[in-house]
């Protein structure tokens, strides 16, 4: 998942690459790209969850479709699998629209360089102990303001 924060900083951030129609290289690229950062892969649980949903939906309504519902939501899964190059690609023309045939062909190279492999293997654990620390940091942080809050509230004359 976190590589998908990579992806997004790099499409985001960067400076777009001047207008110009994207080459079928750039393209090609850019899905390489897409493969090497394993963004791709943030996407598989769309399609498990929005069946999951619409599975819940008609199970509301009905529960003794839980069996049928069963059945149909695990061929459906399977069958809409191949739709996920649709959100490869997508990304991959983010990405061709951001930068330039050379620069992807530079990203590229990076992510398949040593330490390219490993900043995609590293950067899920990095997020999460960030993320880990940061909400961690907030509520201590949330604990001091709301004692330093009852204190200054206590000065102005309120009971709490």
């Amino acid at each position: 998942m976190p590589a998908a924060g990579l992806v997004a900083a790099l499409v985001l951030a960067a400076p777009a690459a001047q207008a110009q129609k994207a080459t079928p290289a750039a393209m090609l690229t850019a899905n390489e790209i897409v493969a090497a950062t394993g963004a791709a892969g943030l996407f598989t649980p769309l399609i498990a969850g929005v069946v999951e949903q619409a599975k819940v939906l008609f199970l509301q309504q009905d529960p003794g479709l839980a069996g049928d519902l069963n059945v149909i939501a695990a061929k459906m899964r399977q069958d809409l699998t191949p739709r996920m190059s649709e959100l490869s690609g997508e990304v991959a023309k983010l990405y061709t629209e951001r930068f330039s045939e050379q620069e992807l062909k530079e990203i590229l190279a990076f992510y398949k360089s040593p330490v390219g492999k490993k900043l995609v293997v590293e950067q899920p654990r990095i997020a999460d102990g960030s993320l880990k620390f940061a909400q961690d940091w907030a509520n201590k942080l949330s604990d001091q303001v709301v004692a330093q809050m009852r204190a200054e509230l206590k000065k102005k004359g309120h009971a709490l």
